[in-house]
């Protein structure tokens, strides 16, 4: 789609680095969380607290390990997130983003010997980005692309524990590592609104830069599974598993707040530019990027020999780690730095999970389930380029049996859409159909 260029893009720039300067952190289902992991809790509506699902309880509530029968299991899984975002601004096309498509690879392993089980787990945390064309308003007169793309995985080491018939105990230690990539256009006085300190020749060159129809920060890679600003640290979790009587249990899990490395470039790997031909080189950081504590509660009841039903609670502390978000570039070629700032104020967010299953034969099993979240961003915050705007999932699944020692898993999420009009006027729509697959061999 083609700008008129009498419509002059670069006066809504402004709009470009907001929604840049932000996309790091936003996501799109439950904030930045995926709305469930492994197919079997998603095809329940993400509920997990309290049912046998595999090793992706790594993930969620380790406790439930204790529920795996004895030998060992290996999960091969695959998730694609596939979100739709368009943005609408007056007087501008709709600027459609290209990214429809984010793969999710995941693999685990447990083992259980008497009352513990032991094992290891790769998991992404979730990933999506979206990619808008240099002919969009998004771009902000720049003639270049924008885009941002984050993604979080972690490896985790698992125990668990069958204390007695009735109480099982778990916990985790992730290994965790980050990757962002983010071109984003402003104006020049845009970009100078959200400069908290300089230095140096760069310092000396921002009241200049400040005039430009446009500006960049540029730092991007071709890879699919890591960012050109990347770090890596560590986080825990704990988990209790209750078995009130054999036909009704309680879980609970508690998600320590990550301990993340600033993430950073290269030292030559981003770059800022503006009208009339500045190019400066420079390495990016992303300063206390953290991801957010996390605590659960579920409930499983076996209703029937052949119906399951399950609820979790959540709440995840966004407000403690996404009050603002910080840049700092640092220049290798002309010298100095610039620091950068944009408030975020997300609210901590409450996420209902609800699901069922139904064995139609020993080998056939079908799921579904619903999971339902407030937005955990103001509209005035809401941005094109990671718009966590999702509310409402509906998810549904299946899983099946080749043989006592082979199965396949499913779920499709399907998410709504929702529609925001933030701050600076734009209207931003958003969808989503989601698809996570596994395959599990037991020994």
């Amino acid at each position: 789609m083609k700008t008129s260029p009498n419509t002059r893009p670069w006066r809504f720039a402004p709009l470009a680095a907001a929604c840049a300067l932000t996309a790091a952190p936003a996501w799109a289902t439950n904030g930045m969380n995926m709305e469930g992991y492994g197919p079997v809790s998603s095809g329940m509506g993400g509920a997990s607290q309290a049912i046998d699902h595999g090793t992706a309880a790594m993930a969620q509530n380790p406790a439930t390990l204790a529920l795996m029968a004895p030998g060992a299991r290996m999960d091969l899984a695959l998730g694609v997130l596939g979100p739709k975002v368009s943005s609408t601004m007056a007087g501008f096309p709709t600027a459609d983003s290209s990214g429809t498509s984010y793969v999710m690879p995941a693999f685990g392993y447990a083992r259980r010997n008497g009352a513990l089980t032991y094992g290891l787990g790769v998991f992404a945390q979730g990933g999506m980005g979206t990619e808008y064309g240099a002919n969009t308003f998004m771009a902000g007169g720049s003639g270049a692309p924008v885009r941002s793309e984050l993604g979080v995985g972690r490896v985790l080491l698992p125990i668990a524990y069958q204390v007695n018939p009735s109480l099982a105990v778990g916990a985790t230690i992730d290994l965790m590592w980050a990757g962002l990539d983010m071109r984003m256009a402003a104006s020049g006085a845009q970009l100078g609104q959200m400069v908290t300190a300089a230095s140096g020749n760069l310092a000396q060159a921002l009241p200049a830069l400040g005039g430009a129809p446009w500006a960049r920060i540029d730092f991007s890679n071709s890879s699919d599974f890591s960012g050109a600003a990347s770090s890596t640290g560590w986080a825990a979790k704990v988990g209790v598993l209750y078995s009130v009587s054999p036909l009704l249990r309680v879980g609970a899990s508690y998600h320590t707040k990550s301990s993340l490395k600033d993430m950073k470039t290269s030292a030559t790997g981003a770059s800022m530019s503006a009208t009339g031909g500045f190019v400066d080189t420079g390495r990016i950081t992303v300063v206390d990027f953290q991801w957010p504590a996390t605590t659960a509660i579920g409930v499983s009841w076996q209703a029937t020999p052949d119906v399951l039903v399950a609820a979790d609670v959540k709440n995840i502390a966004w407000s403690s780690v996404m009050s603002d978000f910080k840049l700092r570039y640092d220049s290798a070629g002309m010298g100095g730095s610039v620091s950068f700032a944009l408030p975020q104020n997300w609210k901590d967010q409450t996420v209902l999970n609800l699901g069922l299953a139904y064995a139609v034969n020993p080998a056939l099993t079908l799921r579904a389930g619903v999971n339902l979240a407030d937005n955990p961003i103001p509209d005035a915050f809401v941005n094109p380029l990671f718009p966590a705007t999702v509310e409402r999932h509906l998810m549904f699944g299946l899983g099946y049996k080749f043989s006592p020692v082979s199965e396949f898993n499913i779920a499709v999420t399907v998410a709504p859409t929702t529609t925001v009009t933030n701050g600076q006027g734009v209207v931003v729509t958003h969808k989503q159909t989601n698809a996570q697959l596994m395959y599990t061999h037991r020994f």
